[in-house]
């Protein structure tokens, strides 16, 4: 069964081998010219084939490098080297195999991403319906609400709400993070998440295309789709290689006087490590970065990146956490502090202010009990009001809450900061301040990044430029631009030096601006679907360090491609001239020029591993443009 799956999938190479083998056995056996007429038959008809595909090329305007290797195959058949031209033969044939076989390895984390997409799910109850035995049904056809069954071992199929009280996941797939989840009753679980040892309930929020695990599918089929700058790579050697080979064999040829030197030479000119190498350097570059938790549309994204000069930053939700919190509450005089922070908190369960899960979220972690309202209101980006243990407890801004409590008074705030007001029974209660703090890992990145060789990094955001400036001068960035609106991010990226410039983002209006960057990086962890969409590289991970494994993912990914094909010309280079004396018989340096391919394959592979540190972070002052 192998050998037959092996005939299905090369069977150019597995005719080469046969009748190199039958024209071996007629040689040995005495019988020349029947060998001679079977190697230039099957020569013939391969070069045939490849002629076919050269025309193709010419016609897309693609200058391809095997012209070498038919005219390596000619020239050893017309000096009657034909063995050494079936040789040549079965390493055009079987550096396409071996190329196949590279980069299944290489793309590796990317096919496991692919294979493990979820697409049945066990329904337990339709939206709105009772629960009931589970059913099988597509992934596909599951709707909003759909209260699902996920098995130990499982895949979450969809976004979901988790219904049972506790449970553990692998989101490695997800975020790279190998260490389980934990979990409870009313969080979030993500499909493509995989479910530990106990069976649980979940309640699905999205459908299958608008979920987490679905949209990196997604963001792989475009990045494994996508045409690799590598054909660029090798078209810059393409033509020098080419007249640089023919140049030593027509010198090896008028030397001698003998046109097998001609051969001898040429068989040792032929293109593998230019053709294969490079691409399986960049299959192995988006692996790797996969497996990191970045996902890079394409190696021309890579290319981009790994000569990336400046860099320009969003605020909220990418320097900064994106989520605010409590940092202090002020109560009014005679007021209780916990009171205060109990019944706002109560309060904001009615709410869906920005502000509100982050006083909630406060409340609990410092072991408020919470309270229901028997009546809540709520005045969009105001405030609420809620009758809480019969008191009437309003949260909101200062002008809201200073309509039922005219004593209500502004606190004193830094760049940075805002503040929830409270009032209970028409009287001034207190205030809840809360900041949108740094990530703790921005200043090291910024850092990282100038180490990196970043000339230029900016902050382009639409708060106002006190905010700016105490984020900037928190993490690092001494150039600001403040109050923008989308179309003012477009036209300062544009003009940004040096370039390549690199965009990071996370929200609906960064995604004009990722899309005019030359390389838009989202931080698509909990950003919005827009932005992803646009950004050339998505993030999965809520972390900034991400951007600079991505600068460095890629930079180690070009330097491995170009390493590749400066080994595989070197080595060809060195042996052509080696073989202008004649010491290298045709057949031994086809045989030899298999070793070369190998050689630049197995280091093109190096493109899955390597190091992604580099230090830690200057000095920087502050200026606010």
């Amino acid at each position: 069964m192998r050998i037959l799956r092996l005939v299905r999938a090369y069977p150019t190479v597995v005719a080469t081998v046969a009748v190199l083998a039958v024209v071996l056995v007629l040689a040995g056996a005495g019988a020349a010219a029947p060998a001679r007429g079977a190697a230039i038959a099957w020569a013939a008809a391969v070069v045939a084939w490849i002629l076919v595909g050269m025309v193709r090329d010419l016609v897309r305007g693609h200058v391809g490098l095997d012209v070498l290797a038919v005219m390596a195959v000619a020239a050893t058949v017309a000096v009657d080297e034909y063995v050494a031209a079936l040789i040549v033969v079965l390493m055009l044939t079987g550096g396409r195999a071996l190329e196949d076989v590279a980069q299944r390895r290489a793309r590796r984390d990317l096919s496991a991403l692919l294979d493990r997409s979820p697409r049945i799910a066990h329904v337990l109850a339709p939206a709105g319906g009772l629960e009931q035995e589970p059913r099988d049904a597509p992934v596909d056809e599951l709707e909003i609400g759909d209260v699902l069954l996920v098995r130990p071992g499982e895949i979450v199929p969809v976004d979901a709400i988790l219904l049972s009280r506790t449970a553990t996941f692998d989101e490695s797939s997800l975020t790279g993070e190998s260490m389980p989840a934990e979990r409870s009753m009313g969080e979030v679980v993500l499909s493509g998440a995989v479910n530990g040892t106990r069976a649980v309930r979940v309640r699905a929020i999205r459908r299958s295309a608008d979920s987490q695990y679905q949209q990196i599918i997604a963001l792989v089929h475009a990045a494994e789709q996508s045409r690799a700058p590598v054909v660029r790579l090798a078209d810059r050697f393409a033509i020098p290689f080419t007249a640089a080979a023919l140049a030593l064999a027509a010198v090896a040829w008028a030397l001698s006087g003998d046109p097998t030197r001609f051969a001898e030479v040429l068989v040792l000119a032929t293109p593998c490590p230019l053709l294969i190498a490079a691409p399986v350097a960049f299959l192995g570059g988006l692996s790797r970065a996969a497996k990191a938790g970045v996902i890079i549309k394409g190696g021309a994204v890579i290319e981009q990146l790994a000569r990336v000069r400046s860099a320009a930053f969003d605020k909220t939700g990418t320097l900064t956490r994106g989520r605010p919190v409590l940092v202090a509450v002020v109560p009014a005089a005679g007021a209780d502090e916990l009171e205060v922070l109990m019944l706002a908190a109560s309060a904001e369960q009615y709410s869906s202010h920005v502000f509100a899960d982050s006083i909630r979220t406060a409340a609990i972690d410092r072991g408020v009990m919470l309270h229901s309202a028997s009546e809540a209101t709520e005045v969009a980006t105001h405030g609420v009001t809620a009758v809480i243990e019969d008191r009437r407890v309003v949260v909101g801004k200062p002008a809201y809450v200073a309509s039922v409590a005219p004593d209500t008074r502004p606190e004193p705030l830094r760049p940075g900061q805002a503040a929830a007001y409270v009032a209970v029974d028409g009287r001034y209660a207190g205030a809840l301040v809360l900041a949108d703090d740094p990530r703790p890992e921005a200043a090291e990145v910024i850092g990282r990044l100038r180490r990196d060789g970043v000339q230029r990094i900016v902050m382009l955001t639409g708060d106002a430029a006190p905010t700016a400036a105490s984020i900037g001068g928190a993490v690092g960035i001494d150039e600001l631009h403040a109050e923008l609106l989308p179309g003012q991010k477009v036209k300062i990226a544009a003009g940004l030096q040096p370039r390549p410039m690199m965009m990071v983002g996370d929200g609906v209006n960064d995604a004009p601006v990722l899309a005019a960057a030359d390389i838009g990086v989202a931080m698509g962890a909990k950003g919005a679907t827009a932005a992803g969409d646009a950004a050339g590289i998505v993030i999965l991970v809520d972390s900034l360090t991400k951007v600079v494994e991505a600068v460095a993912i890629g930079r180690h990914t070009l330097r491995v491609a170009l390493t590749a094909i400066w080994i595989g010309i070197g080595l060809s280079i060195g042996l052509m001239l080696v073989a202008t004396t004649g010491v290298i018989p045709a057949v031994v340096g086809a045989l030899t020029q298999e070793l070369v391919d190998l050689a630049t394959i197995l280091y093109a592979l190096r493109a899955l591993g390597g190091r992604t540190d580099s230090g830690g972070a200057p000095p920087a002052s502050k200026r606010v443009l």
